[in-house]
């Protein structure tokens, strides 16, 4: 049998194994791709971590992995759309086809869904079969570290046009890749102010760069003064949560203008409180956001890519894949952007 090196949860406990694992084949309707990169995502530190998530979620042993890019070297015999040398990436929700959700077009919330690297061998190997329901083909001329991240860069896409953006003042809460990335887009379709929150520098320096008017370290500052400072005298139009932190979020419900827009991405304790006058006598939105649309969000992202959107800022890492542990060590520590592994020999 031929085999292939991978990146395997191996045991129930912290960490990973790059190991010989089998090739996997083409088979039915599934296309078989040659990875080139992969991105290291959130889901990966908590299966790497092995936090109560991880344990309630994966079984083991599981090649992990859903961010990446590669070529088709193989199609099964189903397959008609696809053929050796297209470059692809996959969106990582494998879903049922059959729900009602499914059948109305809105994949994006089967509730059968598998995801890629999480519940079906994953993309942190040399080789991965994706059935071709699942496959994303990349314009040639998109930047391969940049399609390797299009999963988490569809989902700031898909979070920041919830709502209408151009002249609006926008709040990023957390600046993790998506938030920064999110920063992108909402200069890129012409937001006013952009203002991003958090408490590690490095991360909102990269935000800067990608276009954010304004870091606010809330460790140092607030943003009533940063508003003050930036002529927002009604407050922030459209909020965009990105960091899954009660404090951020309070922050975020108290700072927005009456009849303001929330998308939620990042994910709050599962009990967290929320000052509901707030949202009641000012008129909130608050809409929760997952995932990318299937595919209309990949549609998005790759037409804003064509035309000047530029994240790969964002890409703080490149690393060899039997460096792995390095580019974890860099996330944990808060040292990272996004961190991408090079898969070819």
């Amino acid at each position: 049998m031929s085999t292939m090196p991978a990146l395997v949860k191996r045991h129930a406990q912290p960490g990973l194994c790059l190991e010989r694992a089998p090739r996997p084949v083409a088979a039915g309707d599934d296309v078989l791709i040659a990875v080139e990169r992969t991105g290291i995502c959130g889901t990966d530190l908590h299966i790497h971590q092995w936090d109560d998530w991880a344990q309630r979620t994966v079984p083991i042993p599981m090649i992990i992995g859903h961010e990446f890019v590669g070529e088709v070297v193989e199609v099964g015999p189903n397959v008609r759309d696809f053929e050796p040398g297209m470059v692809v990436s996959a969106e990582g929700h494998v879903v049922c086809g059959r729900c009602r959700n499914c059948m109305a077009g809105r994949r994006h919330l089967c509730a059968d869904a598998k995801g890629i690297g999480v519940h079906r061998p994953g993309a942190f190997a040399q080789y991965i079969a994706v059935p071709q329901a699942n496959i994303w083909e990349h314009d040639r001329e998109i930047d391969r570290d940049v399609a390797a991240i299009f999963d988490p860069l569809g989902n700031a896409v898909h979070c920041a046009l919830q709502f209408d953006l151009v002249g609006e003042d926008v709040l990023v809460t957390g600046a993790g890749p998506i938030g920064i990335m999110a920063v992108a887009v909402a200069r890129h379709v012409g937001a006013r102010h952009i203002v991003i929150t958090d408490v590690n520098p490095r991360r909102l320096a990269i935000a800067a760069r990608m276009g954010a008017t304004r870091t606010v370290d809330v460790r140092h500052e607030t943003l009533a003064d940063v508003q003050r400072e930036l002529g927002i005298r009604e407050g922030f139009d459209i909020g965009l949560e990105m960091s899954g932190n009660t404090d951020a979020f309070a922050d975020m419900i108290g700072q927005m203008c009456h009849g303001g827009r929330i998308a939620l991405l990042g994910i709050p304790p599962k009990h967290a409180a929320i000052d509901w006058h707030a949202v009641v006598f000012n008129m909130l939105t608050i809409k929760g956001i997952y995932g990318r649309q299937i595919f209309e969000t990949w549609y998005k992202m790759s037409v804003l890519t064509q035309s000047g959107l530029d994240v790969k800022p964002v890409i703080t890492h490149r690393l060899p894949f039997d460096r792995f542990e390095e580019g974890f060590q860099a996330m944990l520590d808060g040292e990272a952007g996004k961190v991408v592994l090079d898969w070819r020999a």
